[in-house]
């Protein structure tokens, strides 16, 4: 796909780190882009710096999400390129022992479920309407293409960390559906692909001690150092401009491997 401004695009979580990487990116090449989040000054700051609009949207919702479609496409018209970076995480072991009371406490289930739903049903939830609207355009290729898709899982899909069963899954989940949607719109010209970020330097890490920082960068075997938000957009962009790039989950992470803790 062609980036330039007959293309628009939405990007969710696109308020900060790697969405806004992404949507900043976007922008540079000409495309309109809708930016999905719940931090409304920060979306807003975005959106009037790159020429694009703010919705403020909850993945979790439906309502919300359509809302946030509608709102993006009466600006913009129906987007060709839909970035999935909405998401959280937390860290609780499944079940633990207190080491001062000797009380026993397990994961709660409404945590493990509030993962879920941002990580793996607000993804699919935004892909979903997405791909039915990218439906409706007209083939911008001689390929027939139509879209492009591209969600954001983490190493922990492959190597979650002690305390990350519910990020661990929801982000394999999101590995695991990534083959079959791209199966599921194969002949409707729409591509799928996700990536799957290491430690990058996002505003999470940013507000970490050095100490932390220094010790997280170490980790990684080459180059050692935090990824960078905008090398995660470089990757979204190749994903978006290869034609033939679909059906993929990459690791992006300098060849780490997550230890345990």
């Amino acid at each position: 796909m062609q980036l330039n401004a007959s293309v628009s695009a939405v990007v969710t979580g696109g308020a900060s780190g790697l969405g806004a990487a992404t949507a900043r990116r976007l922008a540079a090449s000409g495309v309109k882009v809708a930016l999905f989040d719940l931090n409304v000054e920060l979306g807003e700051t975005l959106a009037r710096e790159i020429g694009g609009v703010f919705c403020r949207v909850d993945v979790t919702s439906d309502d919300s999400v359509q809302a946030g479609f509608a709102k993006a496409r009466a600006a913009n018209g129906q987007e060709r390129i839909l970035i999935n970076c909405a998401g959280t995480g937390n860290a609780v072991k499944t079940a633990s022992r207190d080491r001062k009371t000797g009380d026993i406490r397990h994961f709660p289930i409404a945590s493990f479920e509030k993962i879920i739903q941002i990580n793996l049903l607000g993804t699919f939830r935004c892909t979903a309407l997405a791909a039915a609207g990218m439906l409706s355009l007209p083939p911008d290729d001689d390929d027939g293409e139509r879209g492009v898709i591209i969600n954001t899982a983490s190493v922990a899909a492959q190597d979650g960390q002690i305390g990350q069963a519910a990020y661990a899954a929801s982000k394999a989940a999101v590995v695991g559906m990534t083959l079959p949607i791209a199966r599921d719109l194969m002949n409707e010209g729409v591509r799928v692909n996700t990536i799957m970020p290491g430690i990058f330097d996002t505003p999470l890490l940013q507000g970490a001690p050095e100490l932390v920082r220094t010790a997280l960068a170490a980790s990684v075997p080459f180059p050692k150092r935090l990824g960078r938000a905008g090398e995660f957009a470089a990757l979204a962009e190749s994903m978006i401009t290869n034609g033939y790039f679909n059906g993929e989950s990459v690791r992006l992470d300098g060849a780490i491997r997550m230890a345990p803790q």
